[in-house]
């Protein structure tokens, strides 16, 4: 006989002998069903290999103990490289970086190393300088040291410090370049009458694109003459800016001055001839009138002489 069968005979015999309520008989059909289940799996366990077994195996996810997430993750450090190089213009506005991960309660002070002055601590300026100002957001890595019209003697070595036991630094260096326009070809141009003006302005040593680039002939803006046949194009993405004039006439000869908003200007002169004698230049040059004057008093001193 099997197991299962004499289970029921037992069970029949116990209800016989000693009948028991029907909320208990509930409870015990219960009990022999789940004994039943049991026993129907064992008696099949022999030739039939497990599934549950198989796909649990498939989906084991094991994870790093806890302990190493907390020290990969909170250990403070700083994100900004050491010995970084940071470039600016003289005039513009200079950003030293300084990003730290899980700076906690640490405090961030900021020191020009050449004469070891504090300059912040957190978001307060401690330099009589005001022009230096510490940047930081609300829950943010960022503690950025702001130089506003930098000056050539801004440039040097500066620490980001945070408060520790001992405290850790990093250092950048800060690079102060002054740009210049720069006009191509040499200081001074010869042309004949009819023949084509053309100059070309860049800006060099620059860390920001100028918002403009004026020019000017002698104290004159001609950036809009083109009724006097003057064509000034300008792209300042590439800090570039050219000056056009097709058929260059003697009142075109003068001082070229190229005038970038954030850039120390450069100057051209341009002579005209008038004909093909180069001694005969119709021009206002300062040197060319001076060179005259000379000629002339040297001519009447000899003649003088003679008499």
């Amino acid at each position: 006989m099997k197991l299962k069968d004499t289970t029921e005979l037992s069970i029949k015999r116990l209800f016989a002998r000693d009948p028991i309520s029907m909320e208990g008989q509930r409870c015990f059909c219960i009990v022999v069903f789940l004994v039943h289940t049991a026993i129907g799996a064992g008696e099949g366990s022999t030739n039939q290999p497990s599934t549950e077994h198989v796909e649990s195996n498939e989906l084991t996810v094991s994870f790093p103990p806890l302990e190493d997430l907390y020290t990969s993750t909170l250990e403070k450090h700083f994100a900004t490289e050491n010995n970084t190089v940071v470039t600016s213009q003289t005039g513009s506005t200079a950003l030293l970086p300084c990003v730290i991960r899980n700076i906690g309660d640490g405090i961030v002070s900021w020191i020009r190393r050449k004469d070891y002055h504090l300059l912040t601590v957190g978001l307060t300026t401690y330099s009589s300088d005001q022009r230096f100002q510490a940047i930081h957001l609300q829950h943010s890595e960022d503690w950025t040291l702001k130089v506003r019209f930098v000056q050539s003697r801004d440039a040097g070595i500066y620490e980001c410090q945070v408060s520790s036991h001992p405290p850790t630094s990093i250092f950048l260096h800060l690079d102060v370049v002054e740009a210049r326009a720069q006009i191509s070809g040499p200081t001074e141009k010869y042309l004949k009458p009819g023949s084509t003006l053309r100059l070309q302005c860049s800006v060099v040593q620059t860390t920001e694109a100028p918002a403009f680039v004026f020019w000017y002939h002698n104290s004159r803006m001609i950036n809009y003459d083109a009724e006097r046949g003057i064509n000034v194009t300008t792209d300042t993405e590439q800090r570039l800016s050219d000056l056009l004039i097709p058929a260059a006439s003697v009142s075109h000869a003068g001082n070229y001055t190229c005038v970038p908003n954030n850039a120390v200007p450069a100057s051209i002169y341009v002579h005209i001839f008038n004909g093909e004698n180069p001694a005969a230049m119709q021009s206002s040059s300062p040197s060319y009138i001076h060179l005259s004057i000379l000629h002339s008093l040297y001519t009447t001193v000899v003649l003088y002489a003679i008499r």
